[in-house]
């Protein structure tokens, strides 16, 4: 079959433009989610900073008014822990994140098992895929550094959501605790001995520091450091002002643990209402796929010339690049925040 003739200038302009595309579209489909939520709560900050507001001298000399004054310090001063902890690099270690995930490694002995996790694939290339030593090295390295993070990932992700499952539960305990007339470190002691993992292990982490003399409003917050979720964090920020400003701590718990069980519904409710665009996306985005390999088992030289000529291989490297840029279009247009 002959090949078309095609100008080296017009493939590079053609291999331009799509660059330049698919580069932008990227760069959107990154940083467009990222503004728009900062715009979202700079206009809502705004909207509460607009409310109605004690004058004269309503605003400063009543208790109401110095509660809410001591309020707003407490939560200035935690905003600023957490963005002087952020300056010094927020991101949590390796150890950390091991941690975080329930696991008991070692660095060393995460590295190990990098080192045989690559040895098991480059032995694999070699000796059943009959690929060259420089690609069994390639598949090596790629493997070795990725199959043992996303191993820490998942379990970090599922020890999470186990730990915001539990939760509510947790609340709920000191709540009718505190309401019946406990010691809000006796509920904590109760949670510790029968909540459920990973809420049990968490809070006798916390009765332990407690016992070390650690503050209970820092004890909590190195929960949320190990349990950087929104959940841990309200929790800390909750016990934090009821330590300094004093407060009906149960009506406080109550109210979280309800805005957390609100928060799960609405979880649930959002995944089912895009049940059914995650399943089109999913049909869609593997369709070429699908169709090319059936093709392929049909009719492979009337496809094998994607592979075989230079401009197959740019048409190649077109529909690969569009097909990721659709996928994240679709996967902005089903992920919700909330």
């Amino acid at each position: 079959m002959e090949q078309l003739p095609v100008s080296p200038l017009a493939l590079q302009l053609v291999i331009f433009m799509l660059t330049a595309l698919c580069v932008g579209a990227l760069l959107f489909a990154t940083f467009n989610p990222i503004l728009e939520r900062n715009a979202r709560a700079k206009a809502r900050i705004g909207r509460l900073d607009g409310m109605a507001r004690p004058t004269g001298q309503q605003a400063g000399n009543s208790p109401e008014s110095r509660r809410k004054k001591l309020i707003e310090d407490t939560l200035k001063e935690l905003d600023a822990k957490q963005k002087a902890k952020a300056g010094k690099g927020g991101k949590p270690t390796l150890t950390s994140r091991m941690r975080q995930a329930g696991m008991d490694w070692s660095r060393s002995t995460y590295f190990i098992v990098t080192f045989i996790t690559g040895t098991i694939v480059y032995v694999f290339a070699l000796a059943v895929l009959e690929t060259g030593i420089f690609p069994a090295a390639g598949f090596a390295v790629a493997a070795g550094l990725l199959l043992p993070h996303l191993l820490v990932v998942h379990k970090r992700n599922g020890r999470f959501k186990k730990f915001s499952a539990e939760f509510p539960n947790a609340l709920d305990v000191i709540v009718r605790g505190v309401k019946s007339g406990m010691p809000l470190i006796d509920c904590l002691k109760a949670i510790a001995s029968d909540a459920q993992e990973p809420v049990k292990g968490e809070f006798t982490t916390i009765i332990r520091d407690q016992t070390l003399g650690v503050p209970l409003d820092e004890a909590l917050q190195r929960l949320a450091d190990r349990v950087p979720i929104s959940e841990a964090n309200f929790f800390a920020i909750v016990i934090a002002i009821q330590s300094r400003t004093g407060g009906n701590l149960s009506e406080a718990l109550g109210n979280l643990s309800k805005v957390l069980r609100d928060r799960k519904n609405l979880r649930g409710k959002i995944k089912a209402m895009s049940a059914e665009a995650k399943a089109s996306a999913g049909i869609i985005g593997s369709m070429p796929v699908v169709v090319s390999l059936l093709l392929y088992l049909v009719s492979p030289d009337y496809i094998s010339l994607l592979f075989t000529e230079s401009l197959g291989h740019i048409v190649l490297a077109a529909a690969g690049v569009w097909m990721s840029v659709g996928i994240l279009v679709m996967r902005k247009m089903i992920n919700f925040d909330f």
